[in-house]
């Protein structure tokens, strides 16, 4: 089992898409280091060869990848936050960042809905 940047590739996987399970690595990033690497795309995680691993971690070298990425975008968040500006605020209250509507919409960052009963008028 091929173990990159402190994560399993999944054996049956072609090598391209196994590489996007290392969390900051999509599509085009993997297909970059597997050209920088010399490894074909189309290969299985399984029949990776020791040597195609290391020219993979290799070509991975530059690139900020699993737990100091995590740990630099929990950072910035931090920062927002602090400053107090319009974007730390959306993040503090958990609200949609980027302009989105929230009016209707916007469940995934607001979560299940809240229901405010009805109130009936006491006679």
């Amino acid at each position: 089992m091929a173990r990159i940047a402190g994560v399993d590739l999944p054996r049956e996987k072609r090598v391209e898409i196994g590489l996007t399970y290392i969390y900051g690595i999509g599509l085009p990033t993997s297909q970059k280091i597997l050209k920088d690497a010399g490894v074909n795309p189309d290969t299985r995680v399984k029949d990776l060869t020791g040597d195609q691993e290391q020219a993979i971690r290799k070509a991975m070298e530059g690139i900020v990848v699993e737990g100091d990425l995590r740990r630099e975008v929990a950072l910035n968040i931090k920062r927002l936050t602090e400053i107090g500006c319009y974007r730390g605020i959306r993040h503090r209250k958990s609200l949609p960042v980027r302009g989105q509507r929230t009016k209707t919409n916007a469940r995934t960052r607001k979560g299940p809905r809240k229901l405010v009963s009805k109130s009936k008028k006491a006679n």
